[in-house]
């Protein structure tokens, strides 16, 4: 594939990501406004969150779309999952009842979840070997877009509650409310209009996203794996026999002790500032508005940053790129641990935001396509996300329980992301593979033959 014909198939399945960050802070940010419209519960909301895509929903997906993308190939993905997408954002975007919404909510998690393996698949399978890490970097600056417009809308959208003024554009808000809900519509039937709205964008990002999406071609290294199999007439593996083979192959089994272990280390406190943070900047003091508008900076930081990196990741040594990332980490917490006042708060948001740019993740993501051979590339990156963000949703849950009402355990739950980001700097510093300027089919011959 060309060099122009790779970085528009990237940007293409990029908007897959744009739509998974997108839908975990849409869901996040709307959820006190469905509270008040349909009387939910605390129970309620943690039962959203768990089977949203930040949780049980994308982890279920995974599995799924991971085994897929492997049996009927990565386009096969893109022709339908965003199809079941869009399913999903139109039942929270009509949702008058409790089922309803969590029925959206789920469907757009699962779909999220099988969306995301044969996303960065196909990037690093299409992406020219001098150009595998920008394409990869790419995708995660739609991964911090997704946050930082979906807050930007929010923020615009805001109804006015608690005698604070409502968002520059609620007025067309409340005109859409009083075409399709009637008049007469008032109070949280019509605030909640605001999040349906919000919804609205994604469901209108992720038709575009199929359409370009599904006009993919299939990925060579896909081909190329199935041609092997019909001439050496080996039977084609079903989910039981990739998870058997992932299993008993020795260097399959240390690549995914060492990457679900850099991944879930770093992601156990990536989720949890993504989900608690601005709690806990209003703890510190901080409005909601400010709170919102210092976690959307952060993101725009990330969104620079990440493209800085996008230059510089397929031409500097990987090592120092992701222990670089993950010192910054450790610095921001430090930070919001040592300093007073709002300076730790900013201090925090810029270098999180920096670290983010930087971050383990865009390796996971890069090392997790180039590690594995191709008959099971993307059911391998599916099984350990389903691990990673399944456990990341307990974590959350204890981290509740650390943190406190109150934020009374705030010093020990800084302590233990501070040892989480030094188990991940740790483990990847030592098993940091040598991969840059190598193609697919060196790794895995240097690796499995």
């Amino acid at each position: 594939m060309s060099k122009k014909g790779s970085l528009k198939s990237t940007i293409a399945v990029s908007l897959t990501n744009y739509l998974d960050a997108g839908a975990i802070v849409a869901g996040a940010s709307g959820l006190t406004l469905w509270q008040n419209y349909l009387g939910l519960s605390e129970v309620h909301l943690g039962w959203l969150n768990f089977i949203s895509a930040n949780c049980l929903g994308a982890a279920l997906g995974a599995i799924i779309g991971g085994f897929l993308a492997d049996k009927y190939g990565r386009k096969f993905i893109y022709t339908y999952n965003l199809l079941i997408y869009m399913l999903g954002v139109l039942l929270v975007m009509s949702a008058v009842n409790i089922p309803m919404l969590f029925a959206g909510f789920l469907t757009t998690g699962i779909s999220v979840g099988i969306g995301v393996p044969a996303s960065w698949t196909y990037i690093s399978e299409s992406s020219e070997v001098n150009n595998r890490g920008r394409n990869i970097c790419i995708s995660q600056m739609s991964w911090g877009l997704g946050p930082m417009i979906i807050l930007l809308l929010g923020a615009i959208f805001a109804p006015a509650q608690d005698g604070v003024a409502g968002g520059a554009l609620f007025g067309i808000v409340s005109a859409i409310a009083h075409t399709l809900g009637g008049s007469d519509i008032s109070g949280a039937a019509l605030n909640v209009y605001s999040s349906r709205v919000v919804f609205c964008s994604l469901f209108i990002v992720a038709f575009i996203a199929w359409n370009l999406q599904r006009r993919l071609g299939e990925s060579q290294e896909w081909i190329a794996q199935k041609e092997n199999e019909k001439r050496s007439g080996e039977k084609a593996p079903g989910l039981i026999d990739n998870i058997r083979l992932l299993f008993t192959n020795s260097t399959a089994v240390k690549t995914v002790a060492f990457l679900a272990c850099i991944y879930l280390t770093w992601n156990c406190v990536a989720s949890v500032n993504g989900f608690f943070m601005p709690h806990i900047f209003e703890n510190a003091g901080l409005s909601n508005e400010m709170a919102n508008w210092l976690n959307c900076g952060q993101w725009a930081v990330t969104v620079g940053v990440t493209f800085i990196t996008s230059m510089l990741i397929d031409k500097v040594s990987h090592k120092s790129i992701y222990i670089g990332g993950l010192l910054i980490a450790i610095l921001a917490w430090v930070a919001i641990l040592v300093l007073d006042g709002t300076v730790r708060l900013w201090a925090f948001a810029i270098l999180w935001g920096v670290q983010a740019g930087l971050s383990v993740q865009i390796f996971y993501a890069l090392w997790g396509t180039e590690l594995f051979p191709a008959k099971f590339r993307a059911g391998a990156q599916g099984l350990m996300f389903f691990l990673v963000r399944g456990l990341s949703a307990l974590w959350g849950l204890e981290f509740t329980n650390i943190y406190g009402e109150q934020g009374e355990g705030f010093t020990i739950a800084t302590y233990c992301m501070i040892a989480l980001l030094l188990v991940s700097l740790i483990v990847g510093v030592a098993g940091c593979p040598n991969t840059r300027g190598k193609s697919l089919e060196q790794i895995t011959k240097e690796r499995y033959e």
